[in-house]
């Protein structure tokens, strides 16, 4: 089993910056691939960043802004959001996979984490 546990998410005002960490346990070959998903009650999850060995991609809204990154070393995950906007405010959830190559589709992840909470404020 994999376990997922994020952190870092918060309340920032526009054009801050906030780190997201995801720390995760288990088998190295169940973190092939690991991202980052959003979501906002009432919308679909979305896909905002991905991480595997071809390497990272990124969903349009946040090129530019955020970078994914993953220390194995750590076995952590992190999401550095920069220039944070409102339209940013979601609920965040890492995600992992034992796939090699992965996109931004929730179906490509099997494992999932509670999710942090960041605010965006104009």
């Amino acid at each position: 089993q994999v376990q997922l546990v994020e952190s870092g998410g918060g309340s920032v005002q526009a054009g801050g910056s906030l780190r997201l960490s995801c720390a995760h346990f288990g088998y190295t070959y169940t973190t092939n691939c690991m991202g980052w998903f959003r979501q906002v009650p009432g919308k679909e999850r979305e896909g905002v960043a991905s991480i595997d060995s071809r390497g990272s991609r990124y969903v349009d809204s946040v090129k530019g802004r955020f970078t994914i990154s993953k220390d194995n070393a750590k076995n952590t995950l992190y999401l550095q959001m920069n220039s944070l906007q409102p339209e940013d405010t979601a609920m965040y959830y890492c995600a992992a996979s034992a796939a090699w190559i992965c996109g931004l589709g929730g179906s490509d992840f099997r494992y999932w984490g509670q999710g942090t909470q960041v605010t965006v404020s104009s």
